[in-house]
């Protein structure tokens, strides 16, 4: 069982067909016995993403009904929420100001980088950061994050 850090983009693959989308359906499925992380802000992130691409016209309303009902029965049961505190706000502004990031990427990898320490202290394995965002994912090299992209297992 490996450990899994998801940022919106990569984990929108799980609810719209996208490339990387049978990849992220094998790493999140219950079968697969991974732990998946997400913050907190990942919920809005998400329906604001899927209901973009109704937008978009690339999914029907009713597509991204189903799948913001899929992802919200995912949300209660199967992923472990990192919690915004003020000290993951601070560390993300530090991020946003190293790195050039959006603030949410910036949210984002401080939560990945909260979570990686407390797993560090604990002693457990490293996780691997999960997205799909190229500049998030520099990011998240430089500060010495296990990186994967969805975009590259198409």
């Amino acid at each position: 069982m490996a450990a899994y850090y998801f940022d919106t983009s990569a984990l929108v693959k799980r609810y719209a067909q996208e490339a990387g989308t049978a990849w992220v359906m094998g790493l999140t499925a219950l079968a697969a016995g991974h732990d998946l992380y997400i913050v907190r802000i990942t919920g809005p992130e998400m329906i604001a993403a899927l209901f973009r691409k109704v937008r978009t016209g690339e999914v029907t309303q009713g597509d991204a009904l189903r799948a913001a009902a899929n992802f919200r029965a995912d949300f209660q049961a199967q992923y472990q929420i990192v919690e915004v505190t003020d000290g993951l706000a601070d560390r993300a502004m530090t991020l946003a100001e190293q790195h050039g990031l959006r603030g949410y990427d910036a949210v984002q990898l401080a939560a990945a980088l909260g979570l990686h320490a407390v797993r560090h202290m604990g002693g457990l394995p490293p996780m691997t950061f999960v997205s799909a965002d190229s500049d998030l994912n520099t990011a998240a090299q430089a500060e010495g994050l296990i990186v994967d992209d969805p975009m590259a297992h198409p």
